[in-house]
This record gives C-alpha cells, sequence and structure tokens, in this order.
C-alpha cells in the first residue's frame, strides 16, 4: 500500500528535523540541543516543529536511534563483504572506528557522556543500539561452535553471573558457555575502549606517529584473545 502524501510530507519533515538537529549536534553538542533553533534552520515557527517532535529529548532520540542505524548499517555492510570470522571481526571493528572518527559528535552521543538530564526510551532504541553488539556475538559465535579458545572453565569468579549470562543467552540465541560469554565481553568492552580513546582523542594529538597502526595491533591482539587466529 501506497504512502500518502500526508505521510510522505511528516516523513521528510522528520527527516529534515533529525538533518539539522545533526548539523547542530556535531557544532554545539548534545546538551545545547534546542528545537527553537532547529526551527529557526528549518525555516518555521517552533510551534511546527513541535508538532512533529514534542520536546529536546524527542529529538535527542530521534538522533540517538539515527545514529545507532546508521552505524549497524555501516557495520552490516562490512562484515557481510568480509570472508571468516577473522575477517569479519576486523572489518566490524575497522567499520565501527572509522565511523565514530567520521562522526565524533554522533560516536559521543552513542558512547560517551550521558546527556544530564536524558533518559534514552528503551523500548526506541535498543533494537537500533544493539545491532553491532548483535553482530559480534555472531561472529564470534559463528568461530567459538568450530575451534573454541582456550579458557579456564567453572571458573568461580563468574558463578554470580550465571543467571546474567543466561538472559544474555536467550536474548541473543546462543548458547555458549558463561566462560566465553565473559571473553565476549571482553573483546567488546575492549575494541570500543580502544575506539573512544582514539575517538575522544584521549591519547593526545601527537602521542603516536600512526593512530591507524596502532589500532590495527589492538585488533590484532583483540583477534589472537578471542581465538580467531
Amino acid at each position: 500500500m501506497s504512502s500518502t502524501p500526508r505521510t510522505r510530507a511528516r516523513a521528510q519533515t522528520l527527516a529534515d528535523i533529525t538533518r539539522i538537529g545533526r548539523e547542530h549536534l556535531a557544532a554545539d553538542g548534545a546538551a545545547a540541543l534546542s528545537l527553537r533553533a532547529v526551527a529557526r534552520d528549518l525555516g518555521v515557527v517552533s510551534s511546527a516543529v513541535y508538532r512533529y517532535v514534542s520536546s529536546r529529548d524527542e529529538l535527542l532520540t530521534l538522533l540517538v536511534v539515527d545514529g545507532y542505524t546508521e552505524l549497524g548499517d555501516t557495520v552490516d555492510a562490512a562484515v557481510d563483504a568480509a570472508d571468516g570470522p577473522k575477517q569479519k571481526f576486523l572489518a566490524l571493528g575497522r567499520a565501527v572506528r572509522q565511523w565514530g572518527l567520521r562522526e565524533p559528535a554522533r560516536y559521543a552521543l552513542l558512547f560517551g557522556s550521558p546527556v544530564p538530564g536524558y533518559n534514552a526510551p528503551a523500548e526506541q532504541t535498543t533494537g537500533p543500539g544493539t545491532r553491532v553488539i548483535t553482530a559480534l556475538v555472531t561472529v564470534l559465535h559463528s568461530a567459538w561452535t568450530t575451534s573454541r579458545p582456550d579458557v579456564e572453565a567453572d571458573s568461580p569468579e563468574l558463578a554470580s553471573l550465571h543467571t546474567s549470562f543466561e538472559e544474555i543467552r536467550q536474548e541473543m540465541g546462543t548458547d555458549l558457555p558463561d566462560e566465553l560469554m565473559a571473553l565476549g565481553v571482553m573483546v567488546w568492552a575492549s575494541l570500543f575502549g580502544a575506539i573512544s580513546f582514539d575517538v575522544f582523542d584521549q591519547y593526545g594529538a601527537t602521542t603516536f606517529a600512526s593512530r591507524d597502526d596502532l589500532f590495527e595491533y589492538q585488533l590484532g591482539i583483540l583477534t589472537k584473545i578471542a581465538g580467531l587466529e
């Protein structure tokens, strides 16, 4: 069933609001987002924008979902184009980093410090927000079902986390044991930690001659830790 002109017009207006919101996010940061400023750049009175986006928080949610969706699409395309778990893992890591370096303000909105006073609605953001970790779990699961890394079985430190891992297994559709679930969490945290240090310039501008080479080294280490060699 084709959309009506009114539906198309509404979708276009929301797309324009999101686009302008991205521009303001990059220029002024998330905490300074203003619907009035967006309305001004859109060329309409603020009351017209409120018919589409009722508050600053709703605008932030639009931008969060937009960012997660674009990042998810970017990662999926990179992973789908690679062959084998190792290459897919490398492609995933590179894709996230490249997107973050290209879109530092949007990366910061998704993975940086929380915006004061804003709580992302789970029913709108959880699906888009878990696409990258779902892709990572899929890559690791495909490798670990045939060749599992050497990890300590029945680790006493993980006993209290068994129920948590079981819930994740149900959500992700995997049967990996607790030890491999914990290893996956470490790989995930380490990957995003390395990317965040780079995107947020935590290393300092002149500390390393080539951050690309540093990241490739870090990816290689994570590949070995994950047992993907």
